[in-house]
């Protein structure tokens, strides 16, 4: 399983048990019928009546790129077997990553999840329900499955993750004869690329018109919001992140997909002209310089209350942010069991934390929304 931080984080590689262990390059300048828009990581294509989910990007700096034919359990059709298949839809699967559930459930797909490993993690009441009454499994921990309770589930699929390279936990579920398909939506440079891998999952449950659907409402609701943001007056400085070990500060770097939602919502965020897609360690003093003055303090790390930043450093408090009380933190609202609502829900819905960063900053703008993800931290 894994979190998604403020700062990107944070998923496996279906193959027919005949041929699982087969890679096959494929071509991917040559698309057919294609309706990804966003996503980097993988295509759905459409060539003589035949389907294909390609998996390009499966782990970090990975040079392979996965190619399934996809086949309907219920229509009887020419498939070439030199390459993977999935067999759709889909009634067993294992997913790994909390943010997988909420695309899941979307999908009305949640009774199919029969395992998961550190199930604490889960947020949705939905799918919390499942695990509380049994009818999910636990099946380990974020880098330790447990094969023989794999074995005995039986699923169709594990739709699993990995930081970079094959996992070595996948490879051995693989070779005991368990189908494993690599999702690489943390990967995806933009908000609305991760929430496009619902369609990932829409083929899958052999629902691609819901999936490309639900994906069309999320889309249009960012894109509105962020012509809300544009009408804006002020134009607030933002400073992020926080100091994660001795006085090195962690934040959002220019063209990471933090960056973008900072400059969706028409903000001023103080380091959006550096470069990289990830995150940037700087010194305390750096930060410190260009961020004293900022309007807003968004996502201070870990950090969940004022006490605890204090507690860490007392130089904090020379920050107008923080005298202003305008620092808002994802970490306070959890589930039930002390999962992050927001590493397992905002992949899916950028739409709404959008809308939440525009509230925080520019509250006239969306007089009526309530926030899904942030809080003032007190």
């Amino acid at each position: 399983m894994k979190n998604i931080n403020f700062i990107p984080v944070l998923i496996y590689i279906l193959i027919s048990i005949s041929c699982k262990n087969k890679v096959i390059k494929v071509d991917i300048k040559h698309r057919f019928e294609n309706n990804i828009k966003y996503a980097n990581g993988f295509d759905i294509i459409t060539k003589n009546g035949i389907k294909k989910l390609i998996i390009k990007s499966p782990y970090q700096n990975s040079k392979d790129v996965f190619e399934y034919q996809i086949k309907n359990k219920t229509v009887s059709k020419n498939i070439n077997k030199n390459n993977l298949i999935i067999e759709v839809p889909l009634t067993k699967i294992v997913v790994t990553s909390t943010t997988h559930i909420p695309m899941v459930e979307l999908l009305n797909e949640e009774a199919t999840v029969i395992g998961f490993p550190y199930s604490e993690y889960v947020s949705s009441e939905k799918t919390r329900q499942l695990i509380d009454s049994g009818n999910i499994t636990e099946i380990g921990k974020e880098n330790s499955l447990n094969t023989e309770i794999l074995l005995d589930l039986e699923p169709e699929i594990v739709v699993g993750y990995s930081v970079s390279s094959a996992d070595k936990s996948l490879t051995t579920i693989k070779k005991a004869g368990i189908n494993v398909i690599y999702n690489g939506d943390w990967l995806e440079e933009t908000p609305l690329g991760r929430a496009e891998w619902i369609k990932f999952f829409g083929v899958l449950f052999n629902k691609e018109k819901q999936a490309d659907s639900i994906f069309k409402i999320i889309e249009t609701n960012y894109l509105e919001a962020k012509k809300i943001a544009l009408t804006a007056i002020k134009k607030p400085t933002i400073l992020s992140g926080a100091i994660m070990s001795k006085d090195i500060w962690n934040l959002p770097a220019g063209d990471s997909f933090v960056a973008q939602f900072l400059k969706d919502a028409n903000l001023d965020y103080l380091w959006k002209n550096s470069k990289g897609k990830g995150s940037l360690s700087l010194s305390f003093e750096s930060v410190f310089d260009k961020g004293v003055n900022a309007d807003f303090w968004i996502a201070p790390g870990y950090f969940s209350t004022k006490e605890q930043l204090l507690n860490s450093n007392q130089i904090y408090t020379k920050f107008k942010a923080f005298e202003n009380g305008n620092i808002y933190t994802p970490s306070t609202k959890k589930g039930t069991t002390g999962g992050v609502i927001y590493y397992e829900l905002a992949p899916t819905r950028p739409d709404l934390v959008l809308k939440d960063i525009i509230k925080i900053t520019n509250t006239d703008l969306l007089p009526d929304y309530k926030m899904t993800f942030f809080q003032k931290m007190k």
